[in-house]
């Protein structure tokens, strides 16, 4: 049988959060000897942090696809465009994977997200013990997904800036874009401030009894 492996934290080491450099721990202050952060073995009220974000992203996310993301004024109409709507005026002119494309990058991904980290917050409070390699897999899948999230956005400012045609028509921001950039950068947030090393401290408390 192999010897149990030796943990950085059982070793007196911890990384600094700010800079990556790992510092050995000595008593009861630990600053990074490099960029003189304060260097915790656990990220301080993760779990509630994470929360507070999730929360303000879940709540931001229903103005963000009930109000338009996009106004179009042309020829003294105007007519505001959610993203579903969007999504079913490209279905409705056969342009499928363009709405494919807009329905997962602004609804199904941002709602992926979502029930991820509440799935990774709530098996970390229960200390559960089960599927963590998985768990692992799913904060790192969020964090991938992360960056891409603002991919609608980007799509929206060039659109704002490209129609402009004087009196024919123009296009601006409408209501929902903010609430859809905040649910992006909230649910980033969150993932950053969740600490994975939470799914296995419970493991590493089960197989020290």
């Amino acid at each position: 049988m192999s010897a149990p492996m030796l943990t950085a934290r059982e070793a007196g080491f911890a990384v600094c959060h700010d800079c990556g450099q790992l510092v050995r721990l000595a008593g009861d202050h630990h600053h990074c000897p490099r960029c003189h952060a304060a260097v915790h073995l656990r990220r301080p009220n993760s779990i509630a942090r994470s929360w507070a974000l999730l929360i303000a992203a879940a709540i931001c996310y229903i103005p963000a696809n009930v109000l338009p993301v996009t106004v179009v004024d042309a020829l003294g109409k105007t007519q505001g465009d959610t993203i579903m709507s969007g999504v079913l005026y490209f279905l409705h002119h056969g342009d499928w994977p363009l709405a494919l494309v807009i329905f997962t990058a602004s609804v199904a991904v941002p709602m992926a997200k979502i029930a991820m980290l509440m799935y990774l917050l709530v098996s970390s409070q229960r200390r559960s013990v089960s599927r963590s390699v998985d768990r692992t897999r799913v904060y790192r899948v969020v964090e991938l997904i992360g960056r891409w999230s603002m991919l609608d956005m980007f799509v929206v400012t060039i659109l704002v800036a490209l129609v402009q045609l004087g009196f024919f028509a123009t296009m601006h921001a409408g209501a929902g874009a903010p609430y859809f950039g905040a649910v992006v950068v909230l649910t980033m947030l969150a993932a950053q401030q969740f600490d994975p090393r939470l799914i296995w401290d419970a493991v590493e408390a089960r197989d020290d009894r």
